[in-house]
């Protein structure tokens, strides 16, 4: 995952909104989180306090975050009598990545 942005979003004529956020969104994983994060925040610094895209960002900013170090669980919890699948290395230390 590249942190390049797409070219008609860093035109200054363009207005960023939450749906230009939600896309960056859609592809967070815990191994993509980091550079999910930095194109969001990149993405949202110059929109001032109080924007519907900025605060979606920072939100979405605040779970990358979370993910990128603690991973996620994938599955519903118990069915079937089986246990969701937890990120590989779940519970292990893993030291915070630099913002």
């Amino acid at each position: 995952m590249a942190e390049a942005e797409q070219p008609e979003r860093l035109r200054p004529e363009h207005r960023v909104s939450v749906d230009d956020v939600r896309q960056l969104m859609g592809a967070s994983t815990p191994h993509f989180a980091l550079q999910l994060r930095n194109r969001i925040r990149k993405l949202i610094r110059d929109l001032p306090p109080g924007d519907p895209a900025r605060v979606e960002g920072e939100r979405e900013i605040a779970r990358l975050d979370r993910i990128a170090v603690t991973g996620e669980t994938r599955g519903e919890p118990e069915q079937d009598g089986q246990r969701p699948m937890p990120s590989l290395g779940e519970g292990e230390p893993t030291p915070r990545a630099a913002h």
